[in-house]
């Protein structure tokens, strides 16, 4: 069932690809900028239930934005909740549109939520700080990551979690199997082949639910709250069923 891909050359093509793609919301969602409220909205309400349910201290809330892009989550999102942001981002001017973002209509440190560390570096080769994050937030990016980088990934960012932290991962989601896009060379993997490498991760499914409001020829997106602990109940907070088979791919970050 493990997906293996020729690693290096596939980085490659990927990474030459966006190297090409627009700095912009618009660019980085592949042309679906519309979507960014509505993703903006289920996001911000399975993040907040979470929030409530596990972080138990009211210290100083730390994020890591993983696939970061130009900033559209830390910007939209994670701000408004902690109290620093770190983003990993391997494109450069992605990277850098986002620094320029948070630059904007900025306030003063002491008083204001803000993105602090910028890291331009490829998920597969990002190791964070110990104890440095409450959440790790990552969101249409894995899919290009290979199997065995996937689960290392994971692996290496569990060190980075504070004791109530817990990982989001937001992602499309295929039916069966797996679909790799021609173009990027990424990989949309379905729900059980996803939880298959959670537990290759010794990871556990805290709660889910489905995005919703999305256009109809987009794959669908699935968000997953996922902790280092096995969880009393796993919630799935999703209601909505989709029996159409999609065939074009969500955005990319």
């Amino acid at each position: 069932m493990v997906l293996e891909l020729a690693d290096s050359w596939l980085y490659c093509l990927g990474y030459s690809l966006f190297m090409k793609v627009e700095a912009s919301v618009d660019g980085v969602l592949g042309g679906y900028g519309h979507v960014n409220g509505r993703d903006v909205k289920d996001s911000n309400e399975f993040l907040v239930d979470i929030l409530g349910e596990r972080l138990t201290h009211n210290g100083h809330l730390v994020a890591l934005d993983c696939g970061a892009g130009v900033g559209r989550v830390t910007k939209n999102l994670l701000l408004k909740h902690f109290h620093e942001v770190d983003l990993v981002e391997p494109v450069s001017h992605f990277l850098e549109s986002a620094r320029e973002k948070m630059k904007v209509g900025s306030q003063s440190k002491s008083v204001a939520n803000h993105a602090v560390n910028f890291y331009c570096i490829p998920m597969q080769e990002f190791t964070p700080d110990e104890g440095r994050y409450d959440v790790i937030w990552i969101q249409w990016c894995i899919g290009h990551l290979t199997d065995a980088d996937f689960v290392a990934f994971f692996n290496r960012a569990k060190v980075g979690l504070k004791p109530e932290g817990f990982f989001v991962l937001k992602e499309n989601v295929a039916r069966d199997g797996f679909v790799l896009d021609k173009e990027d060379h990424s990989v949309t993997r379905s729900d059980s082949y996803f939880r298959e490498l959670f537990k290759q991760a010794g990871l556990y499914i805290y709660k889910t639910k489905a995005q919703k409001g999305f256009p109809q020829e987009l794959f669908p997106v699935k968000m997953y709250a996922l902790t280092t602990e096995p969880p009393a109940i796993v919630q799935d907070v999703s209601h909505e069923r989709r029996s159409k088979r999609r065939t074009k791919k969500s955005p990319i970050m």
